[in-house]
Order: C-alpha cells, then sequence, then structure tokens
C-alpha cells in the first residue's frame, strides 16, 4: 500500500521531482552531481521520495534517461524510495522499461517506483526519432494497452497462448520459477501520471495511485482529482485513492527577493521553450535584463502565479493551502532555478519550516 511516511509537521508526505535542470555556465555534469547532492538531503531530511522525469531534446533539462540516473542516485541512497516522474511509455517498448526498472528493484529492493505517462517529453520530430516514426501514431487510445503489456512483463502473467507468453522480463519473477529460484518479494508499484482527466480516469478504474502535474496544468488540477476520486475502483495495490501532485516550489534564506530572481529565469527558460527556442536555464541577472514583449510578460505572470516562493514560511503557507484545497495526499517539490546550490538550499529551508527531523548519523 501507498502509505507511511514520516510527517514532522507537514500535512501530508513531501517528496522531490528533480528535473536534472542545466543553467547556463553550467555542464550536465554539475548538474548530475547536484541530484545526488539534493537525494541525499531529501533523505536525510525526512522526503519521502525522489523522482526524475523524461525529457527529450531540451538542452537545460539533463534527465533523457530516468533508469540510469536512478542507478546512480540508489548508489548514493539507503532509504529514500526513487522512482520516475515519469518514463514516457509510448516512447519505449514495454519489455524494455520492465527489465530496466526491475534491474532498479533488484538493485534497490523496495524502493523503486515506476510512474508512466503517455506524452512524448518533447516535441513531434524528437518523438519520431525516438519512436522510429511508425509508432509516432500511437495516441490515447494504444496507451492503454501498453500499460496491460508492461504490467503482464512486471508480474511476468501473459496467458498460455500469447505471443509473449514465453518471453519474459528479467531481473522478474520467472527467476523464482527456475529451478533453485527464489522469489523476490518487491515489484515496482506503477503509477499513472497525467496533465488532465484521461490518466486520472484510466488510474481509477485500474485502483493504481495517481501523480497530476499541477505545476504545468494548474487549471486541470482540480477536475483531475475529482475525476480520479469519484471513479476510483479498489483494487489488490490500493483500497483507496492516493493522488500525488508535482508542485512547483522555491524558498531563499532572504525576504523573498532572490527567490522571485530565480523564478523570473525559469520562467524566461519556459518563454524560450514554448517558442520553440529551449536553451539552458539562464541566470537571473540574464531575465531582470530581458526585455518581455505583452505576450512574454502575460505568460510570466500566469506562469509565476502556480509557483510558490518566497521565505520558508511563505512557502510553507502556500503549500499548506494547496494541500488543503486539493486534498492531495502528497506534495511533490520541484525547485526551479539557475543554480543548484540555490535549489539544494530550498528543499533544505523547506524541510526546516516544517521541522522535518535529521536522520540520524
Amino acid at each position: 500500500m501507498i502509505r507511511g511516511a514520516a510527517l514532522g509537521t507537514a500535512p501530508t508526505p513531501l517528496s522531490v521531482l528533480d528535473l536534472v535542470t542545466v543553467g547556463a555556465g553550467r555542464t550536465a555534469t554539475q548538474a548530475l552531481r547536484t541530484s545526488v547532492d539534493i537525494a541525499r538531503l531529501a533523505e536525510n531530511r525526512g522526503y519521502h521520495r525522489y523522482w526524475v522525469a523524461e525529457h527529450h531534446s531540451m538542452p537545460g533539462v539533463a534527465s533523457s534517461s530516468p533508469a540510469v540516473i536512478l542507478a546512480h542516485l540508489a548508489a548514493h541512497t539507503d532509504r529514500i524510495r526513487l522512482g520516475s516522474g515519469g518514463v514516457m511509455l509510448p516512447n519505449h517498448a514495454p519489455l524494455v522499461i520492465a527489465e530496466q526498472f526491475g534491474t532498479l528493484e533488484a538493485m534497490a529492493p523496495g524502493r523503486v517506483d515506476l510512474g508512466l505517462g503517455r506524452a512524448p517529453g518533447t516535441d513531434g520530430a524528437t518523438a519520431a526519432a525516438l519512436r522510429r516514426t511508425d509508432r509516432l501514431g500511437e495516441g490515447a487510445d494504444d496507451f492503454p494497452q501498453q500499460l496491460i503489456e508492461l504490467t503482464r512483463f512486471l508480474d511476468d502473467d501473459f496467458p498460455d497462448g500469447h505471443p509473449y507468453s514465453r518471453i519474459h522480463a528479467v531481473p522478474g519473477p520467472v527467476q523464482a520459477t527456475s529451478p533453485g529460484g527464489v522469489q523476490d518479494p518487491n515489484r515496482p508499484p506503477v503509477w499513472l501520471l497525467g496533465s488532465s482527466g484521461f490518466s486520472a480516469r484510466l488510474a481509477a478504474t485500474l485502483g493504481l495511485p495517481f501523480a497530476f502535474a499541477h505545476h504545468f496544468s494548474a487549471q486541470n488540477t482540480l477536475p483531475a482529482l475529482d475525476l480520479y476520486r469519484e471513479n476510483f475502483r479498489p483494487s489488490e495495490i490500493l483500497d483507496r485513492p492516493y493522488a500525488l501532485i508535482g508542485v512547483s516550489a522555491l524558498a531563499t534564506d532572504d525576504d523573498g527577493t532572490e527567490a522571485r530572481r530565480q523564478v523570473l529565469a525559469a520562467a524566461l527558460n519556459m518563454v524560450r521553450l514554448r517558442t520553440g527556442r529551449p536553451g539552458l536555464v539562464p541566470t537571473p541577472e540574464e531575465a531582470e535584463a530581458y526585455q518581455f514583449n505583452e505576450m512574454e510578460r502575460d505568460f510570466v505572470q500566469s506562469w509565476n502565479s502556480n509557483v510558490i516562493h518566497g521565505t520558508p514560511d511563505e512557502v510553507r503557507s502556500g503549500l499548506d493551502d494547496l494541500q488543503k484545497r486539493t486534498g492531495a495526499d502528497e506534495l511533490m517539490l520541484t525547485a526551479n532555478a539557475h543554480g543548484g546550490d540555490v535549489r539544494l538550499r530550498s528543499y533544505e529551508l523547506i524541510a526546516d519550516a516544517y521541522g522535518l527531523p535529521r536522520a540520524e548519523a
């Protein structure tokens, strides 16, 4: 069951979503080292889970290979749950995902989550390169079938006569049925991710936990959560709905001035991405000097209205209010900023604001 995080004074478990962002003047190596630092901090300060998200062809996001990053993080942590938020299922053969996450589960038993999305995580041309064009037409109607196939590989339970009944994802359950085999008690739990109602309804129908991308689709949060809860069917996995929401949140040590500067830089990065000019996350100085046109200013204002930022107390208040409005069972925080040190400090300050205990050495 999806339960059991230590809360401190937080109303729900707090978790981390890492986009492995690369700022101007920084390298992917530095970004990945920051991810290790944040994962260690999150583990030591009582955050519940740490997810990375699949993106492609974006210079400012170095998380194109979630399974590789998660293996690296597993080697540098001991307790925190690790997972994908998410792997974009249409980009991959289900067998490959089952093998990757079976391997991760073997590396970090009982700590791995498999969050799945149906968007490409990139533009159409890149999606075509990932899927070799013949799969580019797959859409919403194909996702449930892909999900069923992946789940059957994870459980090794294709029925007799199925074309894949003699194919096994390894590491996986087939090893327990081999001579001398021992059953591994764990299997990565599947989560469905979404930014609209489709995955909410599917997660509800299948009795799966649901993660909603509030951080970039805030207007759809309440309708999607309502849809999920109203249609939820209990399963062997969950007896009642469990909804996590992704939240952009950034806290700084000062009166909030630095948080506003960093948030503006992240918003400029989104302006460029949305207008077909993806790049590295700009510095706050570059963002302050940038001449936003009227359309861009409107976008920035709208975008930043859903970013909870400021002093630690302001961020805590904003998170508490969001949790009350949505009834979310878990808040997954993503800190978008130019510098890794700013992101790392933000998670520390938010943990302090909630009184999350430090792990004993």
